[in-house]
């Protein structure tokens, strides 16, 4: 079953990767993730990194899916050149934005005045080349972040655009954009997620909430109707565990009490 279908219908689990090391895609592997989140829009990583990593992936059979800089068609491209086999537009607000996403993901390798008048309607492609674009583009999936009040105020006519595969909700820009600030239990917050995962589930697009570190809040959009699982960042669940684990011997070591002077190895 090609991602395209997967990741509107099936529950995928994914983590964000900021780490180009050559020994982490196979200790990822091993915890049984669908994909992994390799951002470019926050973290330091460049081209040649984003294409190594893509291939380390996708020969383990995991699907990287790459967020862009910018809404940027030929960023877009780019990443899908790179080994992407889904690309995510950050802060997508226009039907402007988002077909143009779609024509960098579904027209490749169609570009200019011709993609334009197609994408607008005005032109209909060759039968024997929308076969091609189609088979050729088999692969990919296009989402959109979708992480302000602008965006959830055009939910409906940004969701019905054809070509659109997912939808990631980035929670913290949102809740700056509705004033709330990380208040994540607030009724405006959990009022415009609910109103994307019933939109989402309403146009049979997935859709996923990419929240750092609250397993429970995971959990409790996954019941709401979210099907795609993008928890947390390797270098996050490092301090995460590193912090647990040394407050833990910290405490037994004040506990016991006496000093390590003296001590020899």
């Amino acid at each position: 079953m090609s991602l395209q279908t997967r990741i509107r219908t099936d529950r995928l689990y994914g983590l964000a990767i900021t780490i180009d090391a050559p020994a982490w895609p196979s200790l990822v592997q091993s915890c049984g993730v669908d994909f992994v989140f390799l951002d470019t829009e926050h973290c330091a990583l460049d081209r040649r990194q984003i294409a190594a990593m893509c291939r380390l992936y996708r020969a383990l059979q995991i699907a990287p899916i790459v967020r862009i800089p910018s809404p940027d068609p030929y960023r877009a491209c780019q990443a899908i050149d790179d080994g992407a086999m889904g690309v995510v537009a950050p802060y997508i607000e226009t039907v402007e934005q988002l077909r143009e996403l779609v024509g960098a993901t579904k027209y490749r390798p169609l570009k200019g005045a011709r993609l334009r008048r197609i994408l607008r309607g005005d032109e209909v492609p060759d039968q024997n080349l929308m076969h091609y674009l189609e088979n050729y583009n088999a692969e990919i999936v296009a989402i959109a972040n979708i992480e302000s009040r602008p965006a959830v105020e055009n939910l409906d006519e940004l969701l019905a655009l054809p070509g659109l595969d997912a939808v990631f909700i980035g929670p913290h820009d949102l809740s700056c954009s509705l004033d709330i600030p990380e208040q994540y239990d607030h009724p405006d917050f959990e009022r415009a997620v609910a109103t994307i995962i019933e939109g989402c589930r309403r146009f049979h697009l997935g859709l996923g909430v990419h929240f750092p570190h609250h397993v429970e809040l995971q959990i409790k959009w996954i019941k709401a109707g979210a099907n795609i699982v993008l928890h947390s960042a390797d270098m996050r669940l490092f301090q995460q565990r590193l912090n647990e684990d040394l407050a833990r011997i910290r405490a037994i070591g004040d506990e016991s009490g006496g000093s390590a002077s003296g001590f020899v190895i």
